[in-house]
């Protein structure tokens, strides 16, 4: 499931940054469209991390790598999410999710990390 969810993800980051760049130039102040950018370039990177996720998943079944991949999807839907949705309303208080979904991005990188080393056997 989660190689389906990056694939798709990663496309609709394309899109997102496809529509950012040409639809969104100059109908957002610069600010709001760098956020906007942020947001598609942070959704492009957790991904692939989901593809990492789900390779993962595949060689060396583990809760870690389960719950890596959904640290993932819920860091795009509240780091991404609220980013996207700060720059076309302008609402700023959406900002203050964006550090959750940070927090799901790092706890999701390290039990991936975690994940790995113990398919290895801790070596």
């Amino acid at each position: 499931m989660f190689g389906v969810l990056g694939a798709l993800l990663a496309a609709a980051a394309v899109a997102a940054g496809a529509f950012g760049a040409h639809a969104l130039r100059g109908r957002l102040a610069p600010e709001l469209l760098e956020v906007f950018e942020t947001a598609a370039r942070y959704q492009m990177y957790h991904a692939l991390a989901l593809l990492a996720a789900a390779w993962v998943v595949s060689r060396a079944p583990s809760t870690a790598a389960s719950l890596a991949g959904w640290l993932f999807v819920a860091g795009i839907v509240l780091f991404s999410g609220s980013l996207y949705l700060l720059s076309l309303t302008g609402v700023r208080w959406l900002g203050a999710v964006t550090p959750f979904g940070g927090a799901a991005f790092l706890a999701g990188w390290l039990l991936l990390a975690w994940a790995l080393w113990q398919a290895r056997g801790g070596a």
